[in-house]
């Protein structure tokens, strides 16, 4: 794919940032719900608002037929998805395109606090659309 401008570059920037200064501080082995609210603190430190535990309607054929949590939303412009375990399973990445379709936000950053930080970045343009626009991990 064509190189192409980044979204929300100041966002994912200083995410990315936190997301490194946690790990660096506690290291691999807690669980998520430690790294969330370090992540928050950090987060709320490099001067973002953070909403934790935000919830979103899924719908279907406009009816609400579930409702599930973001860990993270940063500056009403970003989601973030924290994973904590040892093997990250395939449908994480998944997650976090799917919580981008079920709202108006279209950069999604998933945070893998395995035994090496990795994290990966998705775009939908589109957040009704099925195409992912990009997708890579660092």
């Amino acid at each position: 794919m064509p190189n192409q401008p980044l979204i929300e570059p100041e966002h994912t920037n200083s995410a990315i940032g936190a997301f490194f200064e946690v790990y660096n501080t506690l290291g691999f082995g807690f669980l998520e719900h430690v790294y969330v609210r370090a992540l928050e603190i950090e987060l709320r430190r490099r001067g973002h608002r953070v909403g934790r535990e935000v919830g979103v309607q899924i719908m279907y054929k406009g009816e609400d037929i579930a409702y599930q949590r973001m860990d993270l939303i940063v500056d009403e412009k970003l989601v973030i998805e924290t994973k904590s375990i040892y093997d990250l399973r395939k449908g994480a990445r998944r997650q976090v395109y799917n919580y981008l379709r079920a709202t108006n936000l279209e950069v999604g950053l998933l945070f893998h606090f395995g035994p090496e930080p990795t994290f990966y970045r998705t775009i939908c343009r589109n957040p009704m659309s099925r195409s992912v626009q990009s997708e890579e991990s660092v």
